[in-house]
């Protein structure tokens, strides 16, 4: 890659290394200079500019954060749109994320270019949780460094999957001691039933017996018989050795002890046991509260099927301090002590909506109504429904107004959220207001789509999802084609408000230059982001049937 400073005459394709302010206008890094940009700077005085251009040899950022990200995808994970050298792998199911931390390191010190960051080896994590993020550091990486990273990363079981959670039938096993209270055991029983509630499993069989190896056996040899797998044991005294009571129990059952102890706190003194392959754990005093202790750890493998050795056991050391202590920031914690299920500060994909506008009367196109119009075998805004569908845009709602019950019927196998809106004739802004109307509260943002655009793909909506980050400065998202701005545009969930303040029959694009430091530009590599159908010769022109 060539970086350097580019007199203007020369940096026509360059990448722009650092963000310039130009006639009110912001030319942002990573921007790709044009003829025209080039015109602009040299009328403001610039004379030259810090910029790179690649090379042979280069692959660009955004194919190679791709490339890196795809080979390293596995089951339950999924691969976003690449933006500015980065691609995020999320979650697309509950369950533990598999992480290959020794490949990991591997790919890490191929290359200053390359690197590859992913949440701790068998986190639990929910859809839409953040497992990893490429990127690459400059503009390009080369092309053996890229091939060597997609080799390690895509050799033998991807790197980066979610073993996801099954519902198992689960065995529990209470002894009592005299004079011990049946509260407790209550309160043992509910947590546990409460625990495995939240991670989607059920209690099969509950049994209370006698602290006594002889009692132990026979519970356990009762709820195998019930088919319970695995099987939870909460001893009226704590175990203290691998043949105490509990252990001694499971192993007269049948059973075998694999490991005692853990090095997480609290949680040490889990008691790992087995009886053929099911599974058989001797429950530390901690697991009677609902906060998050070792066993969860041990827990969460047992129900995505994940085997739990004891060399697993005894390799949990690193991060095992989960003791509250004065000086460690704890996660905030719902009434029951858990983490609630949203709103912890772990990264996630944005929630962002889409809304379809789909109300005009088409006053252009001579009496067709051009939404209904015929492209390739399908009515125009049912294949702009259909991208954005594909889309990870959700929830979609499709705002009508002009002949509302044909539209709608069109539109109705693709299952979208309808309203309807009565003051269509007064102009576009109605109908983006019933649309912004209809959406949660609890959005990230919103993705605009005009109903006469069906170029438009579902990679273009995901590009403007990859590129929103509004604490990085990219909070309306601007598709462009050849430095050309088009639709549709995503915003933030902070400019809903004037969304919604908009009159007339125009759109909220005035917003984009009231806050041009917060828009971002995003590059799209086919025109369908400025094709829109607006007239006659529009509709022939893309091959429409009125």
């Amino acid at each position: 890659m060539d970086f350097r400073r580019f007199a203007l005459e020369e940096a026509e394709g360059a990448i722009l290394a650092h963000g310039v302010k130009v006639n009110g206008r912001s030319f942002k890094k990573g921007r790709v200079l044009g003829a025209e940009d080039i015109a602009t700077l040299r009328s403001a005085g610039h004379e030259a500019v810090i910029a790179a251009r690649l090379e042979a040899g280069d692959v660009p950022e955004d194919e190679a954060a791709e490339t890196i990200a795809g080979a390293a995808r596995g089951d339950g994970a999924r691969c976003a749109a690449p933006f500015t050298g980065r691609c995020n792998l999320y979650a697309g199911a509950r369950g533990v994320a598999l992480i290959d931390a020794d490949r990991l390191d591997e790919i890490n010190l191929i290359d200053e270019s390359l690197t590859i960051a992913t949440v701790s080896p068998y986190e639990l994590v929910e859809p839409g949780r953040m497992l990893a993020t490429v990127k690459i550091i400059p503009f390009s990486a080369p092309r053996d460094v890229i091939a060597a990273g997609a080799e390690i990363a895509g050799r033998g079981e991807p790197l980066v999957r979610v073993a996801e959670l099954g519902e198992k039938p689960v065995g529990l096993i209470l002894t009592r001691l005299p004079g011990t209270r049946e509260s407790i055991l209550d309160k043992s029983l509910e947590t546990t039933r409460n625990r495995l509630a939240r991670l989607g499993s059920r209690l099969a069989g509950e049994i209370r017996c006698d602290h006594t190896e002889e009692a132990v056996a026979s519970a356990v040899s009762d709820l195998l018989a019930r088919g319970c797998d695995p099987i939870l044991v909460f001893g009226a005294s704590a175990n203290v050795d691998r043949r105490d009571v509990v252990p001694a129990g499971i192993v007269r059952a049948g059973g075998a002890v694999d490991h005692f102890g853990m090095p997480v706190d609290p949680g040490n003194l889990l008691l790992l046991a087995r009886h053929g392959d099911v599974p058989v754990v001797g429950l530390p005093g901690c697991a009677r509260s609902p906060k998050e202790n070792g066993f969860d750890w041990v827990l969460w493998r047992l129900l995505a099927d994940i085997p739990v050795r004891r060399e697993d056991v005894m390799r949990l050391g690193a991060g095992g301090l989960l003791k509250e202590i004065a000086t460690r920031p704890q996660p905030r914690a719902g009434a029951d002590g858990t983490r609630p299920a949203s709103g912890d500060g772990a990264p996630r994909m944005p929630r962002i909506a889409a809304i379809v506008l789909a109300a005009g009367q088409s006053r252009r196109t001579g009496g067709i109504n051009k939404l209904l119009a015929e492209i390739d075998g399908a009515p125009m805004a049912a294949r702009v429904l259909s991208a954005v569908t594909a889309s990870a845009a959700r929830p979609v709602v499709v705002v009508t107004g002009h002949e509302s019950d044909r539209v709608e019927a069109a539109l109705r196998r693709d299952g979208p959220m309808f309203v309807r809106n009565p003051d269509y004739a007064d102009g576009l802004s109605t109908s983006l207001e019933a649309g912004l109307r209809a959406i949660p509260e609890d959005v990230d943002g919103v993705v605009v789509c005009l109903g006469d655009m069906p170029r438009v793909k579902a990679s273009h909506i995901d590009r403007l999802i990859a590129a929103f980050n509004p604490l990085e400065g990219r909070a309306i998202c601007v598709p462009t084609f050849t430095g050309k701005r088009g639709n549709p545009v995503l915003w933030g969930a902070r400019f809903l408000e004037e969304m919604r303040a908009v009159a007339g029959d125009v759109g909220a694009r005035h917003l984009i230059g009231a806050h041009g430091d917060l828009v971002a530009e995003v590059p799209i590599d086919d025109d369908g982001v400025l094709v829109d159908v607006d007239t006659p010769e529009a509709l022939t022109a893309i091959g429409a049937e009125g």
